[in-house]
This record gives structure tokens, C-alpha cells and sequence, in this order.
């Protein structure tokens, strides 16, 4: 995201392992070994296959036991929220922001500059029905600059990496790994393609048999030229696949934050025409903000349609490129004006049938009364955003 500082409050430290699954918490699924009983007042209900969550008593889903593998009963259908046909998102979900916090503490302390995303805020975006978490992290955490961006990673901040990717991708859904690093390595932009070549072949090569996995080359690259970033992205694109990882989904972004208002006048349009995989599975990778500067800083929309109007252009560059679009990162405020915009920009993106995904910015265990947080329970979007502006385009 733009433009938006990581300094945070850390979190005290739990003490105890409990033998009750905690509020939201997974409490059944297929192989699951943890506690199946939730904490007081909360009740271990199905969900699907893969997860069955503690949810509070005054809900009205059906409670079953947590192994069980009995389909969901159908619900009523909801009225559509968009005219005319539309195309569903194949992805579809939230960022996953924390792993990058204390970006000026390299390496860091856990828990104290930076954490991981916690694994019942995933459950219970999954028992929503979304199913794409983009999971930050830093580069200079992964590749210690004393060894450099080609050396070895380390080896406690890929295994933490590791674990939640494989946390996500064993329950159905999709992990995003999203290095949150603006094209910018140990205060240094990055120009050698040679060099992000090989770390993102050493990369891929960990997660070359995992077919859930999603590969995003780099959060907004900025200040360089659109070509620049073109040349990286394809650049890691080959090295993705020479690494063996060939079944996968790749997101290419571009400079200017890529910005979808701006993809065009950025001049993405003209140096990300020429995108190639071998493997044909690669899609564009934008963000949009709806308030006045697009930085997603304020909680104010420009106006209730604003979403859809600076979405317009790169649609239209889509379609005629004949590429697929991602929406990375969208935000806004919790109001009416910012939910009927958020709603009209979905609505164009399923209708236009060249979006295949859209991830809301950003859940996180730290982002405390952040006005765009929807980390469960009390994340100020989670209220009307996710009710009201998301889960009708599932």
C-alpha cells in the first residue's frame, strides 16, 4: 500500500498452550489435530470440509461435529447486486499485511516489529466463502543484505513464511507471496534482472509443488521508468518457471504504485503489452483507492462511482490487450457513499469478464482502529464493508 507508515504497538505475549479454540478460532476440518471445543459462549460449527470454526452461540448456522466432511446446506440466494452478466471472481479475498511492519528494524523481533498473519483471522475468511489471502513480507528479512539480495534466505523468517502459506493452501485456499518492498532492496532501487532473477528462482523453487501458491514479482514499484519494471517482472516471470514452477498463477505490477487510474498514462500500457509466460498463466496485477489522491489515506471517496470511473481505462486496456486483471489492493472508507463506489467498481470488474480476482487492503492482527482494517473481529471494515460491499460478489 501507499503511502502509509508501519509504526505500531507490540502485542503481549500469550504464555499458554489452551485446549480450547478461541473466538473465530478452527475447531474441525480434514486433519485437523487442535482443540475441538471453543471457548465459552462460542460453538464449533461446520463450515466445509476443511474447516469448521468457533462461531458465537446466538448464530444461526447448523452446528456439526468439527471431523465431519457432510456438505453445506444451500442457503437462500441473494438478489444480485449488479445488472446484466457478470463473471465471478476466481480469487477473491483480503491482504494479509504484518510480516513487512518495522520496515526500518532489519532484521527485527518477532512480535515486537513484525508478526505473521494469524491463522483464525484466515478461518474466518474462509468460512465466508473468500479464498485469496496476499501475505507481505520483507525481502530484507528473507535476504539478509549482509549476504545480499542472490544469498541465502533465512532460514527462521522463510520457515515462518512457509508455515502460513502452507497454513492457507492446506485448507483450499489461495496464498498470495507478496514481496512488500516497492522494487526497493536495503534502501537501494532494484536494476539488476539478473540478480531479482535468481532470488526469485531461489524463491519459487520453495513453493515450486504447492499449486495454490500465487506469485506477485513486487509490491508498486515506483520512480522508474514503466519499462524498467517491465524488464524485472519478465525477468522473474522466466526465472519462476526455469525454477519449476510451472502450474501456478503469476501477478506482474507495474510502476506508479501500479495504479489502475494511472496504467495507462504511467506508460504500463505501452511496456506491459509484451508480457509473456510459457506457461500462459499470468494476469496484471493493479491497486485503486478511491480517495481524492488514490492513496488510500482517508476515509472519503471522491463520489459514489468513483471506483468503476478509474477503473475505466485499464479495463478497457485489458480487453484489448487480451490479458487478465487483478485487483491486489482495494480500500476505502466505512460510508455510504465509499460502499456504493466499492460496489459499482466490483460490479464493472465481474461484468467486464477480464478481472479474474480482487483483494480487499488489508487484515492483520496490528492494525488496530485503522479505518480500512478488516481483521477480525473489530476491524473497522469488518461491520459493513465485508457484509455490505464484499461478500455479495462471491
Amino acid at each position: 500500500m501507499k503511502n502509509l507508515a508501519c509504526a505500531f504497538f507490540a502485542l503481549a505475549a500469550a504464555g499458554t498452550v489452551v485446549a480450547q479454540a478461541p473466538a473465530w478460532g478452527q475447531c474441525g476440518g480434514n486433519g485437523w489435530s487442535g482443540p475441538t471445543v471453543c471457548i465459552p459462549g462460542w460453538t464449533c460449527t461446520y463450515l466445509n470440509e476443511w474447516h469448521s470454526q468457533c462461531l458465537a452461540i446466538t448464530t444461526t448456522s447448523t452446528t456439526v461435529p468439527p471431523t465431519s466432511t457432510t456438505s453445506v446446506s444451500s442457503s437462500t440466494p441473494t438478489p444480485s447486486v449488479c445488472s446484466g452478466t457478470r463473471t465471478k471472481f476466481k480469487y477473491f479475498g483480503v491482504n494479509q499485511s504484518c510480516a513487512e511492519f518495522g520496515q526500518s528494524k532489519i532484521p527485527g523481533v518477532l512480535g515486537t516489529d513484525y508478526t505473521w498473519p494469524s491463522k483464525s483471522s484466515v478461518d474466518f475468511f474462509l468460512g465466508k466463502g473468500m479464498n485469496t489471502f496476499r501475505i507481505a513480507f520483507l525481502i530484507e528479512r528473507l535476504s539478509p543484505p549482509a549476504k545480499g539480495l542472490t544469498g541465502p534466505f533465512d532460514a527462521t523468517y522463510l520457515a515462518g513464511l512457509k508455515d502460513i502459506v502452507k497454513y492457507v493452501t492446506s485448507r483450499g485456499g489461495y496464498a498470495v507471496i507478496d514481496p512488500h518492498n516497492f522494487m526497493i532492496y536495503n534502501g537501494t532501487t532494484i536494476t539488476s534482472t539478473a540478480d531479482f532473477s535468481k532470488w526469485w528462482k531461489n524463491l519459487a523453487s520453495q513453493f515450486k509443488s504447492d499449486s495454490k501458491v500465487i506469485f506477485d514479482i513486487m509490491n508498486e514499484p515506483h520512480d522508474i521508468p514503466a519499462s524498467s519494471a517491465f524488464a524485472l517482472n519478465q525477468a522473474a516471470v522466466n526465472a519462476i518457471r526455469s525454477a519449476g514452477a510451472k502450474s501456478q498463477l503469476i501477478l506482474v505490477e507495474g510502476t506508479s504504485w501500479t495504479g489502475a487510474w494511472t496504467w495507462v498514462s504511467s506508460g504500463n500500457g505501452d511496456a506491459f503489452k509484451a508480457i509473456k509466460d510459457p506457461n500462459n498463466n499470468i494476469a496484471i496485477e493493479m491497486h485503486q483507492y478511491l480517495d481524492s489522491n488514490g492513496s488510500g489515506t482517508s476515509p472519503t471517496c471522491v463520489s459514489s462511482t468513483i471506483a468503476s470511473e478509474r477503473l475505466a481505462a485499464a479495463t478497457a486496456w485489458l480487453k484489448a490487450n487480451k490479458l487478465k486483471g487483478f485487483l491486489g489492493e482495494i480500500g476505502a472508507g466505512s460510508n455510504d457513499a465509499c460502499i456504493a463506489a466499492i460496489k459499482g467498481g466490483l460490479c464493472a470488474m465481474q461484468q467486464s469478464g477480464v478481472w479474474i480476482g480482487a483483494l480487499w487492503w488489508a487484515a492483520g492482527p496490528w492494525w488496530g482502529d485503522y479505518f480500512q482494517s478488516i481483521e477480525p473481529p473489530n476491524g473497522a471494515a469488518v461491520s459493513r464493508i465485508l457484509p455490505e460491499a464484499l461478500l455479495p460478489f462471491l
